[in-house]
């Protein structure tokens, strides 16, 4: 039986990148084992890059939908992991860069890729966080199981307006941590503490620290941006402390040196979201649904149309959206 739904498209049109909103058949999905019926998904600095003209190179399969994170009901399944009616969430495993993506009301995929939604969130707040809860969450839990306490000191969160950035606040806050957020927006000072920063410190201190090695501020560290940013928190974390580094908004280079980890014990974990297995990503999703109340997913939350994508992707890649923006697809 055919069905027809609504999907933002990217392809190559008159020889150009081109994306637009059009009517598609299933016929022309991916293959998988599994098709959903997409409520929700959200925007991400991927996305993003996808939207405005491919950057990167993001979007890999032309054409195909773009969207790295979704959430929806499984309409039918050939597999042994899901029934239809459960809600499911998709993170990762390539989708919006491989594989047609989220920004689509039909989407089908390998269930081998996808988390049963617990009971204790929804499916529009499980994309209130999408794949930035994740990452934060498994951030977190990275620090938890290097020994870092919350009686140890302080935690510094940098690039803390953004996605994963405000949801490591929360959720570090929520486990008694102190938590010392880094951002270039001073206006954002009054809206981090609300998320639960007990301190604000500007980008451009962070970026001024420029000795090898400096005093010893912070227990660990959530890095979402690398670059001068990591090297420079990495000099003043404190003896055997950690640092989860989980972004490269910043840049891809590395300009530090060995001291931090060969005088202070310091270690370095890189955190990965997007082949994660699936027994730990069901168990941050649990702890997500736990420890962020439906209030602060609102808070953290705009939500927008499958209209309103390409004007939000270009707000984010100029640095003016904060927290997390969800697309809801259920009702075009």
């Amino acid at each position: 039986m055919s069905i027809t739904f609504k999907a933002l498209l990217a392809h190559i049109k008159s020889e150009k990148f081109a994306i637009e909103i059009t009517n598609r058949e299933r016929d022309e999905l991916p293959e998988g084992n599994t098709l959903l019926k997409v409520q929700y998904s959200s925007l991400n600095f991927k996305d993003s890059m996808a939207l405005n003209g491919n950057m990167g190179k993001i979007l890999r399969n032309l054409p195909m939908s773009p969207g790295i994170d979704l959430a929806g009901i499984v309409e039918s399944t050939t597999g042994d992991q899901f029934k239809v009616g459960d809600e499911v969430i998709g993170t990762g495993w390539g989708l919006g860069e491989t594989h047609s993506g989220g920004y689509s009301q039909i989407a089908q995929m390998h269930d081998g890729w996808l988390v049963k939604k617990p009971t204790n969130i929804s499916v529009k707040h499980s994309m209130s966080v999408g794949t930035a809860g994740l990452t934060a969450m498994l951030s977190v839990t990275a620090l938890e199981n290097e020994g870092i306490t919350n009686s140890q000191g302080n935690i510094l969160v940098t690039g803390a307006s953004g996605g994963v950035g405000s949801i490591s606040i929360i959720l570090l806050s929520k486990l008694g941590y102190s938590v010392t957020a880094v951002t270039g927006r001073t206006e954002s000072k009054n809206y981090l503490k609300e998320l639960g920063a007990s301190d604000v410190l500007p980008r451009d201190e962070l970026l001024a620290m420029t000795r090898p090695l400096n005093s010893s501020k912070w227990a660990g560290a959530i890095d979402t941006v690398g670059g001068t940013i990591l090297a420079n928190l990495l000099s003043a974390i404190n003896y055997d402390g950690a640092v989860a580094c989980c972004g490269n908004t910043a840049g891809n280079d590395l300009p530090t040196t060995v001291l931090p980890f060969i005088l202070r014990k310091v270690k370095l974990i890189g955190i990965d979201s997007v082949f994660c297995p699936i027994e730990p990503r069901t168990v941050a999703w649990q702890r997500l649904g736990e420890l962020i109340s439906p209030k602060e997913f609102e808070l953290l939350t705009q939500e927008i149309s499958l209209n309103d994508v390409l004007e939000s992707a270009k707000n984010m890649l100029e640095g003016k959206v904060r927290g997390r923006t969800v697309i809801n697809l259920k009702d075009l």
